[in-house]
Order: C-alpha cells, then structure tokens, then sequence
C-alpha cells in the first residue's frame, strides 16, 4: 500500500514539472528607484523616474509572467544616506536592481555596495564619466548620458561658433567638477582657454556673486557646470544680469524640464545635447504622451526619464535570458551580450566597461515665435554618431576592457 501511495506521490510530482498548466512562475523581480524626491533634482528626475519605472514594469507584465515589484527612497543628495538605503534593499528587502541614482558621489557609493553584493546598477541620472573608467563595475549599466558625452560636445559645439575663451560656474561636488573637466579638456585639446571658474554648492539660490566673476572675467563663453534647479536658478539670474547681451551662455546639461521655470524668452538659442527629446519621432512622442498623461504635474520626460524606463525594459530581457535576476553579474553580462532596441533610444550596445551607446543629439532651444504650444521647446540642429558620443573604450582605464 506504501508502495503504491508513493508512486502516486511520484506521479503527481511528474505530472507538476512536466505540465506546463503546473509550471512554477518565474521569480519575481524588486526594483529600488533611488534620486532625489524633494530637492533640487526632483523635478529632473525624482517622481517621474519613479513613473517610468512603474511603466517598465507594466508594459514588461504584460507579456510575461513574471512579477516586478518597485520601491523608491530618496537620497537627499547625501552619498552615507544613499549608502544606506541600498545596503538595506540589498540585504534585508531583497531589491535586485537599483536605478536612476542623479548625484554622482552617491552613485559611486551605492555603486560599490553593489559590486560587493552582486547586485544591479542601471545608472540614468548618474553622471560622471568615472562610473565606467577607474570606478567601472561588472554589476553597472551607464544607459542615458555622461559627463564626457555632455562635457564634450557642448563644448565643441559652442568653440566652433567663436567661443575660444570659458569660464566655468560648477557645482562643487562630483558631478561638476567631473563635467568642468570633460569640457575643458575638450577646449583645450581644440586650441581654446579656460582663463577661470567658481564652485558653488548644490541647492544655491543666490548665484550673484558667482555671476558677476564670470561676468567680469572676459569669457567668450560662461559654461554652467551643474543641472537641475541649480541650473534653471543659475540661468534665471543670469538672464537677469544680462550675462547673453555679451557673452555666451552654455548649460551643459541644459534639457527640456529646465524651460517652463525660465521660458524660452530667457534662453532661446541656447544650445545642449542630449540623447533623447520627446518630439524626436513617432516612438517618442507615443511614449512621451503616456507619461505625461500620468504626471501628477503634466509634464513631458526628459532623456534621463526614459533612461530608466528603457534600461529597465532591457534588464527586464537579460533577467528572461539568464533565468531570474539573483547573479547580478549574470544579468549584466546578459545585457551586454543582447542589442539594445527600444522607441526611445532607437537600436545601440552596451560596451564591456557598462557604457551604453547611442547617438546624441545637439538641441537649441526655440524662439517664442517658433514654438507650437506648451513643452514645443527645443528642435534639433545636428546629431552626433554613437561611436563620437561617448569616451573611447581604450581612454576609459576601465578594468573590464584589460
């Protein structure tokens, strides 16, 4: 009777694998969205990272049967604080991935701990170009942009129309000193000078003192070298000393959430780059839509929105090919080893240092007259090929390209 009962048992069991009605889900996977929700980058990326997100995860369930859960912290722009939290997911709330992370120094952070958990990196609001040189990770995924693509070829641009002479205004952590470095390389290295530049700190709301430096020190070009509310606060009063009536005005990482606090008045013909626009095409605007139909504030994604969104749709199919998404080495190598094709970023790769690549794109902002409506802002004046976007391989002293 034992006998039988245990080969009914063994049965059932054969019955459990081989039946595809029986088949065990696949595991879920938790995703931690980490920036800055309350400060000077919120509206940058903050919720609307947290929004794109949550658009992955919907659209990737859609066709699969696995599961995404997504939690979300906020850093506070404090790298022991952003340390913290990731240990946390990390070890106690089993997070597999963390993304977005703008803030440079708490990328670097949250960057080691995952190396050393084997956890996941996807870097869209980090910025500097380190994160995939000295400090390169078999666990991260630099997808939006960095301090060398952004650094160099604003400043490029801005040299070829007279600029010869720079003064930078950067914000003094990581992030700036690191995007002042690209572009003064890159003017340098074109027979440029930078004759000076003044740090602030992040979060400032009087920029007066540095203004009148730059003002006064004989620049063709006045380069800001920091992003968010520092930068929509930094151009605001510069537009109010009349700094554009006779030097040039660069933001470095000037991008389309900057210009409903200044207007276009303020900043038409100012140029950027950027490797994605909403209105760039018919998959952009689609996608761009849907957000912005979901934004509690109405307001359309900037490039590194939809970097969340499209590096997590891509980890999503290196989870799938390896199995589940606990090896967070395997994922990644997963990642690099499959083409990259999203409606946002179109088709690209993801280098063996964890660079994604994917063309830029050199914007203007508009003139009044020359915008359709709200958030009709930039238009395109060039584009810039995948393999001169980003840093070459060999510059990049990763470990990972030895």
């Amino acid at each position: 009777m034992r006998t039988i009962i245990r080969a009914a048992l063994l049965a059932m069991a054969g019955g459990a694998i081989l039946s595809p009605a029986f088949a065990a889900d696949p595991k879920p996977v938790k995703v931690g969205v980490l920036n800055d929700m309350s400060s000077v980058y919120a509206d940058f990326q903050g919720p609307g990272s947290l929004l794109a997100a949550q658009m992955a995860a919907e659209d990737y369930m859609k066709s699969s049967k696995r599961k995404v859960e997504i939690v979300f912290a906020d850093h506070q722009n404090k790298p022991d604080i952003g340390a913290n939290v990731a240990r946390q997911w990390y070890d106690v709330d089993k997070v597999d991935v963390i993304v977005d992370l703008p803030n440079s120094a708490v990328a670097l952070a949250v960057n080691e701990i995952a190396r050393d958990k084997n956890k996941v990196v996807l870097g869209s609001g980090a910025g500097s170009v380190v994160l995939t040189g000295e400090r390169c990770s078999p666990n991260f995924v630099h997808w939006t942009y960095d301090t060398w693509s952004y650094g160099h070829s604003a400043a490029r641009a801005a040299y070829e129309q007279g600029g010869k002479k720079w003064y930078f205004v950067t914000a003094d952590y990581a992030f700036g000193h690191d995007l002042e470095k690209q572009a003064s390389d890159e003017i340098k290295a074109l027979g440029g000078t930078v004759i000076g530049a003044v740090r602030h700190p992040i979060g400032s709301s009087d920029f007066s003192s540095f203004l009148l430096q730059a003002q006064s020190s004989g620049a063709d070009v006045v380069a800001f070298a920091n992003a968010g509310g520092d930068l929509t606060n930094s151009l605001k009063q510069a537009a109010e000393f009349g700094l554009a009536e006779k030097q040039k005005v660069v933001g470095l990482i000037f991008g389309v959430t900057n210009v409903p606090a200044l207007g276009l008045k303020a900043v038409q013909g100012l140029q950027s780059v950027a490797p994605f626009y909403w209105d760039l095409n018919n998959g952009t605007r689609a996608w761009s839509k849907r957000f912005q139909a979901r934004h509690s504030k109405k307001m359309m994604p900037n490039d590194m929105h939809a970097g969340v969104y499209a590096a997590l749709m891509h980890y999503f199919k290196a989870v799938d090919k390896v199995g589940e998404a606990t090896d967070g080495r395997a994922v990644v190598a997963a990642m690099k080893s499959i083409p990259t094709d999203d409606p946002l970023f179109g088709k690209g790769t993801i280098r063996v240092d964890g660079r994604k690549l994917h063309p830029m794109y050199l914007l203007e902002a508009k003139k009044p007259a020359e915008s359709k409506g709200d958030w009709d802002y930039l238009k395109v004046v060039a584009t810039v090929p995948a393999e001169k976007a980003f840093r070459p391989l060999a510059e990049g002293n990763c470990s990972l390209a030895k």
